[in-house]
């Protein structure tokens, strides 16, 4: 499954609403480390799909939600359960310990 991208106005619907947990990853074409950890979400959300839905929201072009999670550092990822973040990660890290703390949390 391939990761889905999210919006102020989808945010909602997509994540708060959805059925099963999602990672929400905060990102801005200009960071760097966003940029290294894309192609890892990407396999972690093909290996993990059933479990967990891997979304991807762009913090320049959807300014509404960012400001109220207090987004202040990207990479981002929270992790969304029954319409609660009850999980943060800031910063890069390698796909193996990514996919580790995101399995630790489901």
């Amino acid at each position: 499954m391939a990761t889905v991208n999210v919006t102020d106005e989808s945010f909602k619907s997509d994540v708060l609403e959805s059925d099963k947990p999602v990672l929400v990853d905060f990102w801005a074409d200009w960071c760097g480390p966003c940029k290294m950890i894309a192609p890892a979400l990407e396999e972690i959300s093909n290996e993990l799909g059933e479990q967990v839905t891997i979304a991807k929201m762009d913090i320049m072009e959807n300014t509404g939600i960012p400001a109220e999670m207090g987004v202040q550092s990207i990479p981002l990822m929270v992790l969304f359960k029954n319409g609660e973040a009850v999980a943060r990660k800031v910063g890069a890290a390698p796909k193996s310990q990514l996919k580790d703390w995101i399995e630790s949390e489901l």
